[in-house]
């Protein structure tokens, strides 16, 4: 069983996309699943966080507070901007908008943290900050999304807050309680997670873009292009940051794969909750859970050789 959930969360990035290939192809199957059941799983996603945290994760906050700040900075500055910059260049309709926007205004997402792994970055500061940027995102998101698109959109900020406390903030700190309480069943529990998260992470975007397949196929490209550009530019912009900040090759790698992936479920979510008057505003945070795992998993290669080149140079 082990070795199938491995083979899950390897692979997850495939999975993903073939999830949203069956959802575009056909959408009928999938016709009486309704996005209302988007938060309960993201919210069961968010309670296998807080599982699998530790203690320490939070630790490097106070113990390294520098670093967790400048990442959470580039976080909630670079994403947003980029997301704003990005829809005026290509004249994204207010529904798109919203939804890219959104996108770029989430924390960091738990695939960030296996990534960050498995390209040799500094996976202590890559979790701080996913931990610290979720902690934020019930205050900063929805203050971010009113700046940004306000002006022309309703934005329900109270209501976006309370809807991250309940569907993120609450089930992390359950997954937290759960792992002091019943220590040893959390440990046995862990080694499942990745897995389960993955699977999670593949329905939700199969309901999304089973939902809204006829609108993705008549306009699904320019989507595509700014999701693929959204991304690129914030893994390349979060490792400047680091570059310009002289720090260490590992923690660029945290910087820049934390700030160029996203929590899309979330924005996904939010949109669902939110935005209902404009349904392609979810289309963004799927084609980004696609996405993003699959730029991740590329960017870890790269970066995970480049680390192997310099051991292989100093020796």
């Amino acid at each position: 069983m082990k070795r199938v959930c491995k083979l899950i969360s390897d692979y997850m990035g495939l999975l993903v996309l073939l999830s949203a290939v069956v959802g575009l192809l056909t959408p009928g199957t999938f016709s009486g699943v309704k996005p209302s059941v988007i938060n309960p799983m993201l919210g069961l996603v968010m309670f296998g966080m807080g599982m699998a945290l530790r203690i320490d994760d939070f630790r490097i906050v106070f113990s390294r507070p520098r670093d967790v700040a400048i990442g959470c900075l580039a976080q909630f500055t670079v994403m947003p901007l980029l997301a704003w910059v990005l829809s005026r260049l290509f004249a994204l309709d207010e529904a798109l908008t919203v939804g890219v926007v959104l996108v770029g205004c989430c924390p960091g997402g738990t695939a960030s943290n296996v990534i960050t792994y498995l390209a040799k970055g500094d996976l202590a500061l890559s979790v701080g900050m996913t931990a610290t940027s979720t902690l934020l995102a019930p205050f900063v998101t929805p203050l971010l999304v009113w700046l940004l698109v306000g002006q022309t959109v309703d934005v329900e900020v109270a209501g976006m807050l309370l809807s991250i406390f309940w569907v993120v903030i609450l089930p992390i700190v359950a997954g937290l309680a759960f792992k002091w309480l019943w220590p040893n069943a959390s440990e046995r529990a862990t080694a499942y997670l990745p897995a389960f998260s993955s699977i999670a992470i593949c329905v939700i975007v199969l309901i999304i873009i089973a939902a809204n397949a006829s609108k993705l196929l008549e306009g699904g490209l320019i989507i595509i292009l700014v999701v693929v550009l959204h991304n690129l530019c914030g893994l390349s912009m979060g490792y400047l940051v680091g570059r310009l900040l002289r720090l260490p090759a590992a923690k660029r790698k945290a910087i820049s794969i934390e700030v160029g992936m996203q929590n899309s479920g979330l924005a996904s979510s939010l949109a669902t909750l939110h935005f209902a008057a404009y349904p392609m505003a979810t289309i963004p945070g799927a084609v980004f859970s696609v996405w993003h795992n699959i730029s991740g998993a590329v960017v870890a290669r790269l970066f995970a050789r480049h680390a192997d080149d310099d051991l292989r140079t100093v020796s």
